[in-house]
């Protein structure tokens, strides 16, 4: 428990001191007009309450990932909780601050646009499919997976299928509507169901001290299948969301054009990536001292079964029938409100690059047409598949976001080292991913990490000789 709590700890103050030094190196001005104003459509540009703004920030981000994936990744022992707590400070939350704080700069624009601006016109072309295909996985996952709870929570009166059909038509209408008449409205309960999740899961945590393993008693501790499984780069990829994600800088600009005033940026996208790695950390430690620290029972418990069946039973067995039941409606809120605002990303993203105006709704479904029915053909692939293409998928954007960012900031003379490095991190861990895994191309380890080392030295000796291009900086005269 004192592992954990340490780690809780850290979060927090990783916020109020890393997240003022990146709002720093950023250099917020609070008199500048944000594009809620600047642009207001009434559509997708609207100012809204800076509360507001934050839930769906966080509820867009927070998907399955940091519940999923943190249980998953506790799987490598409780380095997992290092991943969290470090990746999230110095990677994920910095990842999305910047990337949504320069949205805001520019007015509002998508993903591909701020990456194509920094990194070319080839880069940009590449980023606009391949944001917009992981867009249309991530609404296609996130709605087969809560079908599936929501089967799951009600029995036998229901079916999956009629889940799947009446979640894809909720998210037809959340792309489509005005992002303040059905996401403005409905988010602010599915928070509630959320955070209720986490704060009676991690009460429940603080009444079992002893269940959970210190960090100390579980150093050298491996997985039985680390030949396949090696906690690098296999930890990193599995607990994305709760650590650094690349699919959260797509929903940024979603609410870079709501945000009222830059000075809320550190709260809205620092902010929410903090309290996502807060959900990550308790579902960890959750998955682990429900087995009373046993990692082989964990293991064994989860051969053959998915981790929504664990959610189930830990939820209903430390919070009742009742607790168990909103417990259950938060995690099944997670994906939904991630999936919807994926697919109005993608809208985004695709209207961005066409040049098409969304005030109409007849604009806003000649667009979308054609994002649904790519959902659909591919939410008939088996989820298990479609998930493990969306980890490797999801930290490539991520690796994409954090070079961009770094050209950026080296063009600003603002301090680029607080994203080259978790750039050239990541950069080594999804290529290794990519190279070793399963869904990947199968190379030996040795081999994997060989490449993946040359590749992201070789990136490291283009950004040194791209610094170089550079001009000075004019002295300032006296």
């Amino acid at each position: 428990m004192i592992t954990f709590c340490i780690a809780l700890l850290l979060l927090i103050v990783g916020y109020f001191v890393y997240g003022t030094f990146v709002e720093k190196v950023f250099g917020v001005e609070p008199d500048r007009a944000t594009p809620a104003y600047t642009s207001t459509d009434g559509i997708d540009y609207i100012p809204m309450p800076t509360w507001k703004v934050f839930l769906i920030q966080f509820l867009n981000i927070a998907g399955l990932g940091p519940i999923f994936g943190a249980i998953m990744g506790i799987l490598y022992g409780p380095s997992a909780y290092l991943w969290i707590v470090f990746g999230t400070i110095f990677g994920g939350a910095v990842h999305d601050y910047l990337s949504g704080m320069l949205s805001v700069r520019r007015n509002g624009a998508s993903l591909p646009e701020l990456v194509g601006d920094e990194l070319g016109v080839v880069i940009k072309q590449v980023m606009r499919v391949f944001s917009l295909l992981l867009m249309i996985l991530v609404g296609a996952v996130f709605v087969v997976n809560p079908a599936n709870l929501l089967d799951l929570l009600i029995g036998e009166s229901t079916t999956t299928t009629l889940w799947i059909a009446i979640i894809f038509g909720y998210y037809i209408l959340a792309t489509l509507l005005p992002i303040d008449k059905l996401i403005g409205r409905l988010y602010p309960l599915f928070g509630f169901a959320l955070l209720f999740m986490a704060i009676g899961i991690m009460v429940s945590l603080f009444l079992r001290p002893d269940s959970l393993p210190e960090f100390t008693a579980a150093i050298g501790y491996t997985r039985s299948d680390s030949d396949v499984n090696p906690i690098f780069p296999m930890m990193f990829i599995s607990i994305a969301c709760g650590a650094i994600s690349g699919f959260h800088a797509t929903q940024s600009p979603m609410m870079a054009r709501c945000l009222k005033n830059e000075k809320m940026g550190r709260r809205v996208f620092y902010g929410a990536m903090v309290v996502e790695g807060i959900v990550a950390l308790i579902w960890a430690a959750a998955a682990i001292a429900f087995f009373d620290g046993s990692f082989t029972a964990l293991s064994d418990y989860l051969k053959g079964k998915t981790p929504a069946i664990l959610v189930n039973d830990i939820s209903v067995g430390w919070l009742g029938t009742f607790g168990g039941i909103l417990a259950m409606l938060g995690v099944i809120a997670a994906p939904i409100t991630s999936g919807d605002t994926a697919l109005r990303s993608a809208r985004l993203i695709a209207a961005d690059f066409l040049h098409i105006s969304q005030k109409k709704i007849r604009n806003r479904i000649l667009v979308s047409l054609p994002i649904f029915a790519l959902a659909w053909v591919v939410m008939m692939i088996d989820f298990e598949v479609l998930w493990r293409y969306f980890a490797w998928c999801n930290q490539t954007l991520a690796v994409f976001t954090l070079w961009a960012l770094t050209v950026w900031l080296a063009r600003e003379r603002k301090c680029y080292w607080i994203t080259l490095i978790p750039a050239l991190f990541m950069t080594m861990v999804t290529i290794t991913y990519i190279l070793f895994a399963r869904e990947g191309l199968r190379l030996p380890y040795e081999i994997s990490l060989d490449i993946a080392f040359v590749v992201t030295l070789v990136l490291t000796v283009l950004f040194a000789r791209f610094k170089r291009t550079l001009p000075s900086r004019v002295p300032l005269k006296k």
